[in-house]
């Protein structure tokens, strides 16, 4: 399909939801939705739809760049932009339109707000983010590619690995190898975090050594295309104990379990209990302190969230994370992450990087 044509499908679904709420217009000011809805990548913008049009709004630095990339009316804009909206409000008669009240600033929709006598503004949570849950083919086959370079990434990092390097130095290898692969640049920032810090589940690389006989976990990921891959894997820096190999089998356990249960209609509820139930048949179902798993997509952090309260059922089509951890205050913390796309018969595991406890 056109990339074009795709962005004009993903307009008229979120029209057809207008029409249904009774609006004229919706407003979208968080980026990554006005790429999904329009293909503009700028990093100013806002984007005005309405049953008729779809109006880019930007200035000037992306004159020549915003008319390649969109399939949207282009409006270059010299001052604040949602002055020019609010022309353009008027001049479609419009007199209800929605906006996305988690994505804009108070100052911008203090700004917005006035001089708007006659329109009638609603907040809406979520819009565009329901509509980008489930991925198309060319968005997951995007999405495959960022996981396959990501875990090509990581082969050649670990190529350069040895004990007694530190945490940033293998984060910047990885981060150097991931650019050198062809990516956009990294979908959030690398975390490798060695021995009893490992244990902090967004731990920040820093310039303690990576020691021998400790645990050694690496999450990480890449975007192509804008799309975001995600995985983690832990390592075994030279031998570990008994109770540091069983805290791996039960994680691994967990999430193998937790990807055998997905399939289309189950809630995503569901998939958590069952990566916790494995734990805990281990006894180390309180030292998992986080969700199972995300969407993911333009954003690194995507709906659903594969969480204890999720009542979201998995459609074929999405694409989720499953990464349950362990995390053990002054041992270390094991988490296995893999990027899974849920199809009509069950799921795919994209993450092609092994799973089996390595020894560096």
């Amino acid at each position: 399909m056109d990339r074009k044509t795709e962005f004009e499908l993903r307009r008229r679904r979120l029209v057809s939801g207008l029409q249904e709420a009774r609006l004229n217009a919706f407003l979208v000011t968080a980026l990554p939705n006005i790429r999904y809805l329009s293909g503009f990548t700028g990093s100013n913008g806002a984007l005005l739809i309405t049953s008729e049009r779809a109006l880019l709004f930007t200035d000037p630095r992306y004159q020549i760049q915003a008319s390649q990339e969109s399939d949207c009316e282009v409006k270059i804009v010299k001052g604040a932009i949602t002055g020019e909206i609010q022309k353009w409000l008027k001049r479609l008669r419009v007199n209800s339109a929605g906006f996305e009240q988690n994505r804009i600033s108070y100052e911008d929709y203090s700004d917005l707000a006035q001089g708007m006598k006659g329109i009638r503004l609603k907040p809406l949570t979520g819009i565009v983010e329901a509509l980008r849950m489930l991925k198309s083919p060319a968005e997951t086959a995007t999405i495959k590619a960022s996981v396959q370079l990501n875990s090509a990434a990581l082969e050649q990092a670990l190529r350069r690995f040895k004990s007694s390097m530190t945490e940033v130095d293998l984060a910047a290898e990885i981060e150097y190898c991931m650019r050198r692969l062809g990516a956009d640049g990294t979908a959030f920032e690398t975390i490798v975090a060695s021995g009893a810090r490992s244990a902090l589940p967004h731990a920040h690389p820093t310039a303690f050594p990576i020691y021998r006989d400790q645990l050694l976990l690496v999450d990480m990921g890449a975007a192509v295309a804008g799309y975001a891959s995600d995985m983690t894997r832990t390592y075994a820096v030279g031998k570990l104990d008994g109770k540091t190999r069983r805290m791996y089998r039960a994680v691994l356990e967990s999430q193998l379990a937790a990807i055998d249960a997905i399939k289309p209609g189950i809630s995503c509820a569901a998939v958590d209990r069952t990566a916790r139930e494995t734990l805990r048949r281990y006894g180390f179902d309180k030292l998992f302190i986080h969700s199972t798993g995300h969407g993911l997509g333009l954003e690194i952090h995507e709906r659903p969230r594969v969480g204890r309260k999720e009542q979201t059922k998995l459609e074929a089509g999405m694409v989720i994370t499953i990464e349950p951890g362990v995390y053990l205050e002054g041992l270390g913390g094991v988490r296995i992450e893999d990027t899974v796309a849920v199809t009509a018969g069950g799921s795919e595991i994209l993450t092609p990087t092994g799973k089996e406890l390595v020894v560096l």
